[in-house]
């Protein structure tokens, strides 16, 4: 080796040195950004919890969780912002994407407050769609029935819960 390659490498290793990485700063909220095509629900508001329904399984998210992409179904989004003040919303599906930073975007193309559905509209609705679906008319208004019935039978179950 020559003396020119050892005094380069004697001068590099110190710059080189390892170290621990610092750690990131813990928090225990959950910044939350919940967003539909036309509006913003909420935009980086900090809050407790959020549970939701992905095809994955029900899951709780917590500030410091896991990093992950999660498609929604249709169902109940529940944020619990403090203590006891949660709201929680129906939304026709979408996806979660859950940061290391412990933010959640959440997008949705279709969301409602559950406090403002009615649980006699909704069955009547689906009524409607499944006697659609079960009748005589063309492929592509059973096919458009048969979303609007699992749609309302959603909302159905949210609202009986």
């Amino acid at each position: 080796m020559n003396v020119f390659a050892r005094s380069v490498r004697a001068a590099i290793r110190p710059a080189l040195a390892r170290s621990y990485a610092t750690e990131a700063p813990v928090t225990d909220k959950l910044r939350l950004t919940f967003v539909l095509p036309h509006k913003a629900l909420y935009k980086s508001t900090d809050v407790q919890q959020v549970n939701l329904a992905a095809t994955s399984g029900d899951m709780g998210i917590l500030a410091n969780h896991v990093p992950s992409i999660e498609q929604l179904n249709p169902g109940i989004v529940e944020v619990i912002e403090a203590g006891d003040v949660t709201k929680k919303f129906f939304v026709s599906g979408g996806f979660a994407i859950i940061n290391p930073d412990s933010s959640l975007n959440i997008n949705a193309v279709e969301a409602a407050a559950l406090d403002e559905l009615s649980i006699e509209s909704v069955k009547s609705a689906l009524a409607d769609a499944q006697r659609i679906a079960d009748g005589a008319g063309s492929e592509a208004e059973k096919a458009a029935a048969k979303i609007e019935v699992e749609v309302y039978e959603a909302i159905q179950n949210a609202l009986s819960k």
